[in-house]
């Protein structure tokens, strides 16, 4: 049974941090590409950023380039979202999303809300 189970979301005041962590099971983790989405209220689901199956080719959204990070751990099955420098604008439901040829993943979500 395939799952990916996300973490680490809650209420951050502007300018915090928050990580993200998404657990993978079920597949062959090492072998998708991974990805974290989000979708605030009234909008549509856009991509924040992704990471090759081996980690070396990593792309952002350019809203938060400079302020996240994303990273995987294969030996865990684990990819991680490191959210710096937090602005309202980030509020939004974060999704993991695992990716190969005809195969698409997804998590959950959790919900990232920034405000003072």
């Amino acid at each position: 049974q395939v799952q990916l189970v996300e973490s680490g979301g809650g209420l951050m005041q502007p300018g915090g941090s928050l990580r993200l962590s998404c657990a993978a099971s079920g597949f062959s983790f090492s072998t998708y590409v991974l990805r974290w989405l989000r979708q605030a209220p009234g909008k549509e689901r856009e991509l924040v950023a992704s990471i090759s199956t081996s980690g070396g080719i990593i792309t952002y959204a350019d809203s938060v380039k400079g302020r996240f990070t994303i990273s995987r751990d294969n030996a865990k099955s684990t990819v991680y979202l490191q959210m710096n420098s937090l602005k309202s604008e980030d509020t939004a439901v974060y999704y993991c999303n695992a990716l190969k040829s005809r195969d698409n993943y997804w998590g959950q979500g959790t919900q990232v809300t920034v405000s003072s």
